[in-house]
């Protein structure tokens, strides 16, 4: 098989199984049996294995010795890094792109803002929410700074649906709605200030496992 090819099934393989990860499909601790998932997508182990190899790079899953590749686990500690890495990296992006945000980008920030307001599930919540911060910080014209960014969203709303994928509970988000003031005004050290308290905020709540058992859920819920 022409390595080409390779690349376009592990690409494949990887971004389906981080969207089963992510929205809870696969819970921390799953084993991926490397020939389960070669049958279901009709592929040999070698694009399974560099799947393997992206999703354990993006911190989706782990290699353990002896006992395969598993769907890796989270913690407080877990949350808090990404939380402060995100906090870090939308303000830099948000000092760059404020310059350049149009009306009519705010004004769609503002309709993300609504929409999340409004969402009666935590998936059309997260959908909402992400949308505003890619917005707000589109015009940045950092495109590896916007990648990373993007790739902590996706760790942020695997912690999100863990902790709230049974039950929602419909918010007001006033954050958002400071920040756009204050881009609105021009005061973008204030937006930032907000942005970066905003990211760091973290929910708590019981979550029933499959087994019955109960433990605290942690996400970033801004």
């Amino acid at each position: 098989m022409p390595k080409e090819l390779d690349d376009t099934i592990a690409s494949r393989i990887s971004r389906t199984l981080a969207e089963r990860i992510i929205h809870g499909e696969l819970e921390p601790g799953a084993r991926l049996r490397q020939d389960h998932i070669a049958e279901e997508f009709g592929t040999s182990h070698v694009p399974v294995r560099e799947a393997f190899r992206r999703l354990e790079a993006q911190g989706l899953a782990m290699s353990e010795p002896r006992r395969g590749v598993r769907v890796a686990a989270f913690d407080l500690k877990e949350v808090r890094e990404v939380a402060e890495m995100r906090a870090a990296l939308e303000v830099l992006a948000l000092k760059h792109a404020a310059p350049h945000l149009t009306q009519a980008i705010l004004d769609q920030a503002e309709e993300a803002t609504r929409a999340g307001d409004a969402a009666r599930d935590v998936h059309a919540w997260e959908e909402a929410n992400r949308r505003f911060h890619q917005l707000i910080l589109s015009t940045c014209g950092m495109p590896r700074l916007l990648a990373s960014i993007d790739d902590l969203h996706a760790v942020s709303a695997r912690f999100l649906f863990s902790a709230w994928r049974s039950t929602w509970e419909v918010r007001t988000d006033h954050d958002h709605r400071a920040i756009l003031a204050a881009l609105r005004q021009g005061r973008v050290a204030e937006a930032a200030m907000v942005l970066e308290r905003h990211v760091q905020w973290i929910g708590q709540r019981p979550v029933r496992t499959a087994s019955g058992k109960t433990h605290d859920a942690f996400a970033i819920v801004g």
